[in-house]
């Protein structure tokens, strides 16, 4: 199979159209909303609203428009501070040589990765009203256990390498050994476990939107969407359908595209990283002794220094003049 019809690129092309429609009315929705207009009657279709009216009778498709950036900024909000706080104590817990500080760092973390992430959001939330801020927080702290466990693991394998302890003994830089050697082994992990976790991020931000968590319950937001408008679902479907589909999509295509990013050729034997096979070597082909004629091939004419045929049967011990 040739590089071009490779199931990476076709997977990579596939997951851009999957993501491109959500994401571009997420970022882009709110510039082309326009006015609220006046409202009209509940889970209704027609009168000038082509997807209907939500539960107290508004645009539903302006607030499709509306709805999709809180949920994609917190979900990217929370994944960036999770592995900002991830990625330097992982690969301290990882290149350390005090057992004592590695368990100073990653013991907290299993307290922590032992409560259910929805259970700790709903625990803050029956004591405080976070905002869509004040939920990326949470999102994120509830995932740095994992996130760190995952760094950690990924590097601890280039981290006990001898070029590790080179870079040491020449004077390099913790940062320079950790980031410029450690990380960049590891970087191809991470960044799949960063396109699974941006999904999971999405589904607990979407989650705690649903629940109300975060969000105002009249709120422009595609969970909020999801949650308020499923009581007419049989009566004025759209209301909740879109909604649902865009955060489908949105997961789904993160997935996808960071599976297609880290996909490699496939080399095969005698492929080069490309996926192609090498040119044929058409230099010295070895002592003439050694070759083979090919079959409908004239054989080549001896070469001057050999001297002249002899026939067949004589040697040097039949010539008389000898």
């Amino acid at each position: 199979m040739s590089p071009r019809t490779a199931p990476g690129p076709r997977r990579f092309t596939l997951s851009l159209l999957i993501l491109t429609v959500p994401l571009l009315l997420a970022l882009l929705g709110p510039l082309f909303a326009g006015d609220p207009g006046p409202r009209a009657a509940s889970f209704t279709l027609g009168g000038g609203h082509w997807a209907g009216t939500d539960f107290v009778g508004r645009d539903v498709w302006r607030q499709v428009l509306l709805g999709g950036r809180p949920v994609v900024l917190t979900a990217l909000a929370a994944t960036a501070l999770a592995y900002a706080v991830a990625l330097p104590l992982g690969l301290i817990a990882a290149l350390t040589h005090r057992r004592w500080l590695e368990e100073l760092v990653m013991r907290p973390l299993d307290v922590l990765l032992a409560v259910p992430s929805l259970l700790f959001l709903l625990l803050v939330a029956a004591v405080l009203t976070p905002d869509a801020g004040g939920l990326a927080l949470l999102v994120a702290l509830v995932n740095i256990p994992d996130a760190v466990r995952a760094v950690r693991a990924a590097t601890a394998e280039a981290a006990a390498r001898p070029a590790v302890e080179a870079l040491r003994m020449q004077g390099e830089t913790w940062w320079r050994t950790a980031i410029g050697y450690v990380g960049r082994s590891a970087l191809r992990t991470l960044a799949a476990d960063a396109g699974v976790r941006l999904t999971g991020v999405l589904y607990l931000v979407a989650t705690a939107a649903f629940l109300g968590v975060g969000a105002e319950p009249d709120a422009a937001d595609w969970a909020v969407m999801v949650d308020r408008n499923r009581t007419g679902m049989f009566l004025q479907p759209w209301a909740v359908v879109l909604p649902a589909v865009l955060i489908m999509a949105l997961t789904m295509g993160t997935n996808l595209l960071f599976d297609a990013a880290l996909t490699r050729p496939d080399r095969g034997p005698g492929r080069d990283r490309r996926g192609r096979r090498p040119a044929p070597d058409r230099g010295d082909q070895g002592p003439a002794q050694d070759r083979v004629p090919q079959p409908g091939r004239t054989p080549a004419p001896p070469s001057p220094t050999d001297g002249p045929p002899r026939a067949p049967g004589r040697d040097e011990k039949s010539n008389p003049c000898i």
